[in-house]
């Protein structure tokens, strides 16, 4: 065996023992790391660093992110609660204080004329009672399929009542609290006393001369279970516009 084939044999004992070894030990017969290698080695490190530098401001951002999600989610949820709120007090507005009903003849004339457009509280009587002087809106008999009447309230539950000489007596005495009709021609079944039930109330036109009311058979004594509500905005426009008074 020459000498060349020897030093070459020694060259690759060599090269599989710096192969096992670690880098900072290094072998006589070992050649040094070139400035390639280190160059290498250095770029790898940075971009080792770099990477690990994005991630957690990667991490950061996207925290900062789900907070301000959070933010605008609050705020969102906030947004529709208050219109919820504002559309529930608006249909209960319409629903008890808004309801339309027209108004057929003029049998309220002057208060109210034909064909005025009037609102009705139906709220107001789980409160109170309809009182003597209320215009009421009501169907007459309980009837479903019956327009709506509107006329105001003479009698009251428990009380008697009478016309005689074009007035008007509650429990025989003249009333003129809250009525506004005087000579009366027509008392209808009225002419005789009508003892009021528990819940009836004895209604009459302002203009009594044209009016169908509980003078009549067909209307008579309105319970209190067919009475809407009462009559307290004219909302077509015109002379009577506005508030109902009683």
């Amino acid at each position: 065996m020459n000498e060349k084939n020897i030093r070459k044999r020694s060259k690759k004992k060599n090269k599989k023992i710096s192969s096992r070894t670690s880098g900072n030990v290094r072998l006589p017969d070992e050649k040094p790391y070139s400035s390639r290698v280190r160059k290498r080695r250095r770029k790898r490190k940075g971009r080792k660093a770099t990477i690990q530098k994005l991630s957690e401001m990667k991490l950061l951002f996207s925290k900062k992110r789900l907070n301000f999600d959070k933010q605008r989610a609050a705020k969102f949820l906030f947004l529709a609660a208050e219109i919820g709120l504002a559309g529930v007090l608006a249909y209960a507005l319409v629903l008890f204080y808004g309801q339309r009903v027209s108004n057929a003849g003029d049998s309220m004339s002057p208060l109210l004329k034909n064909g005025d457009v009037v609102l009705v509280d139906r709220l107001i009587y789980n409160a109170t009672k309809p009182k003597r002087g209320d215009v009421i809106v009501f169907k007459p008999g309980g009837v479903e399929n019956a327009h709506y009447l509107i006329k105001r309230v003479a009698g009251l539950p428990g009380e008697t009542i009478q016309i005689s000489d074009g007035k008007i007596y509650i429990d025989e005495k003249v009333c003129t609290e809250g009525i506004y009709v005087s000579d009366i021609q027509s008392p209808g079944i009225a002419a005789e006393p009508v003892k009021l039930g528990e819940g009836e109330y004895f209604v009459i036109g302002d203009n009594h001369a044209g009016s169908d009311d509980s003078r009549t058979a067909d209307v008579g004594n309105v319970k209190r279970r067919d009475i809407l509500g009462k009559a307290w905005f004219v909302a077509t426009f015109g002379d009577n516009f506005g508030r109902i008074k009683d």
